[in-house]
């Protein structure tokens, strides 16, 4: 509901920032950037964001510096690996985005490909809410599949040509289509089932673009990246020669640190916007 998180951030916005700098032990005049994520994401909650930071900005004359929200991602790595430096692949999987990026710079990405309709954590929300577990979706499955077997048989969706785009709604769809055709089927085998099929499609565009980029060194990021079977399936590319990166959990899913870990390498890059920076809802990588 973008209208209630908008006023939520609000409300919020003020006191946050203020336990932040009291915690820190730092004074706004202290900092050598303001780092606002300016999208991708809900309008009036970037707004809002967006707004605080540029008033700070302002007012302490202090360099503006926007963010991509998914950069913030991907740097998120940084912070839990001092010695991951670019170039990588980077799996991004979250509640609105899923992509295999090539990590060139510090500051500069390419998309090798994305999903051509639901994210995958959008998926993990959606199969949560029909079996009944709730919302955040993703934590939930993990943990009830666990105590499942991945015994369902479900559709995978391929592209023809040498895409590595990905399709989410078919697996989410015949999901659905199960439970309501047989509310008693087992939950915990179903999400099990959901849980694995997602993860070999993310794996097998992964591991052709390794192929095709000859980089030995991926990076998961996004909040589905906390998910216990997906670290655990990705850590067995470590046979095969593969470094894997993973966030610390608390790093997965969306904080300000990430933002401020993107906003740093941005700033060094001497990337700096003046006042008419806007809230962009579909901001591209």
């Amino acid at each position: 509901m973008p209208e209630i998180a908008s006023r939520n951030h609000i409300e919020a916005i003020s006191r946050v920032a203020k336990k932040a700098l009291q915690e820190a032990k730092v004074e706004w005049k202290e900092m050598d950037a303001i780092t606002p994520t300016y999208g991708p994401g809900l309008v009036g909650a970037l707004l809002v964001g967006l707004s605080y930071a540029k008033a700070l900005a302002f007012a302490n004359e202090i360099p503006l510096v926007g963010v991509n929200h998914i950069q913030g991602h991907v740097a998120a790595n940084y912070i839990t690996y001092q010695e991951l430096e670019p170039p990588f692949l980077c799996v991004m999987m979250s509640g609105g985005n899923t992509q295999i990026i090539y990590v060139e710079s510090y500051t500069e990405f390419k998309v090798l490909g994305k999903t051509r309709d639901d994210a995958i954590g959008e998926a993990f929300d959606k199969v949560a809410r029909v079996v009944g577990l709730g919302y955040p979706g993703g934590p939930k499955v993990d943990q009830l599949a666990k105590e499942g077997q991945a015994n369902i048989e479900l559709p995978k969706t391929h592209f023809d040509g040498d895409t590595l785009d990905f399709s989410f709604s078919g697996i989410k769809t015949a999901v659905i289509n199960l439970h309501h055709k047989n509310p008693k089927i087992n939950k915990a085998d179903l999400c099990a089932s959901f849980q694995k099929t997602v993860t070999e499609t993310l794996m097998e565009n992964v591991i052709k673009a390794i192929e095709r980029t000859n980089l030995k060194t991926i990076a998961l990021a996004g909040g589905v990246s906390a998910n216990s079977y997906m670290r655990k399936e990705f850590l067995k590319l470590e046979k095969e020669g593969i470094k894997v990166y993973m966030p610390d959990l608390k790093l997965c899913t969306d904080n300000a640190a990430m933002i401020a870990s993107a906003g740093y390498y941005n700033y060094m890059a001497g990337n700096r916007n003046d006042l008419t920076l806007n809230a962009i809802p579909n901001l591209k990588l």
